[in-house]
């Protein structure tokens, strides 16, 4: 049977709906303390203010959110964009595709895409970058390398930044970093893309919660490679995935989840923190 994308989201939001309400136990502070939160492309509502833009990852720095995650892609002229779609039309109802126009005219038609380089420069070292690699044509694979190349240069990959992928073989196209920089995203093939990433000594994976098992994640760890679940968005499903040992929590609302961990962390009236 296939799966529609209708009833997938419809099974996912019954999913959600269950995990929200399904009480859990605070984790130990030091699991609070650690927890990595990457917001999905920003913390955004694409109406004031818009995915995969500057102004969505500012609100998740300034909030104090470990991570973000977003998307690149390519413009004509062979250089690297944040912007998740092929075309502008379901963020800025316009039908330019991104790899049909430079740049320079990307950005005259829209000043809310940032580069890659704009991204890296504003944030590289202050937030972990997880950098999605869209399936898609590479016209000149050695010199959209080296561009990425240049650019993570300053950076240390697993340490300031990952590569992850829902179609891994595009990963083949990026040679500068070692292959456990690499992190496979699952939608409803974690099994498959469980046994590639541990064949390939990836970095990890990641997946929807309900989907990652805990006998999967024990299989990662054993092999010291990591896991990151999505999407998370209430306050029972974050203390799940810290408490099963999740390391990265994938989310629609960081800020929020954040804002809960940050609460919970204050220090006790008439007592210091230890």
């Amino acid at each position: 049977m296939r799966i529609t994308p209708w009833l997938e989201k419809q099974l996912l939001e019954v999913v959600d709906f269950f995990y929200a309400n399904l009480p859990q136990p605070i984790p130990d502070r030091q699991l609070l303390k650690q927890c990595k939160i990457v917001s999905h492309r920003g913390e955004h509502d694409n109406k004031t203010v818009f995915e995969n833009t500057i102004a969505a990852f500012d609100r998740v720095k300034e909030a104090g959110v470990w991570g973000i995650e977003f998307d690149i892609r390519w413009t004509k002229d062979l250089q690297p964009v944040v912007f998740h779609d092929r075309n502008l039309q379901r963020m800025f109802k316009s039908n330019i595709e991104v790899n049909k126009v430079t740049l320079a005219e990307l950005k005259e038609h829209c000043k809310f895409i940032p580069s890659l380089s704009e991204v890296i420069q504003k944030y590289s070292k202050t937030l972990h970058l997880m950098v999605e690699i869209k399936e898609e044509k590479y016209p000149d694979p050695v010199y959209q390398n080296k561009v990425l190349k240049d650019l993570f240069s300053h950076l240390t990959s697993q340490v300031d930044f990952h590569f992850i992928s829902l179609r891994p073989e595009m990963f083949i196209l990026i040679n500068f970093v070692p292959s456990s920089s690499f992190l496979p995203s699952a939608r409803l093939n974690v099994k498959g893309l469980s046994n590639l990433a541990l064949w390939k000594n990836y970095g990890g994976i990641t997946g929807h919660y309900f989907l990652i098992t805990d006998t999967l994640l024990k299989k990662h760890h054993k092999q010291k490679q990591r896991v990151g679940t999505g999407f998370i968005g209430s306050k029972n499903c974050l203390f799940r995935e810290l408490i099963r040992g999740v390391e990265w929590i994938f989310s629609n609302n960081a800020v929020e989840l954040q804002n809960i961990c940050n609460s919970l962390l204050k220090p006790k009236t008439g007592f210091k923190d230890q």
